[in-house]
């Protein structure tokens, strides 16, 4: 295999767009070379306090709150902090985890991931496998762990807004995951159906607000959903696997594959695709039950007053069937 890096090019920025993403970037660069310096473990430690005594501290998680309430109305005050400040301790060892991907191996006398439940693979029986999580632990593992088990294939993701950090996060992805980013946009769902009829893989993370999904149960209320996994699986007959992560102390993991994700099809296409997403949701949302602290609540997961559903729109999306694809999911991404 070619060790050749094809990343995307850098957009045309203005002159002040170049100086403020340039400066974000010279500060995020700064940061990843001090965690590099620091070493894996040291790295992490530090990207936790700095979760657990700044990134706490902002306004964002007051959303922690107001989504943790929703949730679990009984929970108590004291409970629901130490939620929070572990979930902020959670996500800043996974920023400082960004310049140690190489030493994410699940392979090894110093496998830092455990991987649970890899029989469920047999089942794919040469078709085309969804890898679909969400923002559990440090959810980027998920890529190193399928690459060195030999599932090769592409990771759907969204291009976050400065492009320098941009091109990192990806290449650091490409490096130590699967080889092939794969933008939102009908080229990109062109892309992915060519991998899963040739039998490959792809890694995508669901348990973000798209506002042009369908309405599905989520902890009781409903969450705007994106519909391409299960659409995708109805179509070509590709293998729904759910993969959660946990932090187990430090920079080490334990990723579980869980069961496939699969319905009788009844005939009725828009109906299997909503009780098959349905279905993907009741799953995610029993492992955040389980350990609440390991997914990032800060998202703004459910519609909030006044948002427009775009149900006509997203079942349009749902007929995958032919070239002009409508997919372009805020939700359906690697980010």
């Amino acid at each position: 295999m070619s060790d050749e890096i094809d990343l995307p090019p850098l957009p045309t920025l203005k002159p002040l767009e170049k100086l403020r993403y340039g400066a974000e970037a010279a500060a995020f660069f700064a940061f990843m070379g001090l965690f590099r310096i620091l070493g894996v473990d040291r790295a992490s430690a530090l990207g936790g306090f700095i979760g657990r005594n700044i990134f706490y501290r902002t306004h964002v998680t007051s959303r922690a709150r107001t989504n943790l309430r929703a949730a679990f109305p009984t929970m108590s005050d004291v409970e629901m902090e130490a939620i929070i400040l572990e979930m902020w301790d959670n996500l800043g060892r996974t920023i400082a985890e960004y310049a140690h991907h190489d030493k994410m191996t699940a392979k090894g006398p110093d496998a830092r991931i455990e991987v649970v439940n890899l029989h469920f693979l047999e089942r794919a029986g040469g078709k085309g496998i969804e890898f679909v999580s969400g923002h559990f632990a440090n959810w980027e593992t998920m890529l190193h762990a399928a690459r060195q088990y030999g599932y090769g294939g592409g990771f759907v993701y969204r291009p976050v807004n400065n492009p320098y950090i941009d091109r990192y996060t990806v290449r650091q992805r490409m490096m130590y995951g699967p080889r092939e980013a794969i933008s939102k946009g009908s080229q990109g769902v062109r892309r992915i159906f060519t991998l899963l009829r040739g039998g490959k893989s792809i890694f995508i993370l669901v348990d973000q607000k798209t506002n042009e999904g369908l309405p599905v149960p989520f902890f009781g209320r409903d969450a705007m959903t994106t519909p391409v996994p299960a659409a995708l699986s109805l179509k070509l007959g590709s293998m729904l696997l759910l993969v959660t992560n946990e932090r187990m102390g430090g920079a080490r993991f334990r990723m579980t594959i869980h069961e496939p994700v699969t319905i009788e099809p009844s005939g009725d296409h828009d109906r299997d695709v909503l009780t098959l997403t349905t279905k993907l949701n009741a799953a995610l949302e029993a492992v955040i039950r389980r350990r609440p602290s390991q997914w990032l609540w800060i998202h703004r997961r459910w519609p909030k007053e006044g948002d427009k559903p775009y149900t006509r729109r997203a079942l349009e999306a749902q007929d995958l069937g032919g070239a002009g694809v409508r997919v372009e999911r805020e939700g359906s991404s690697f980010i």
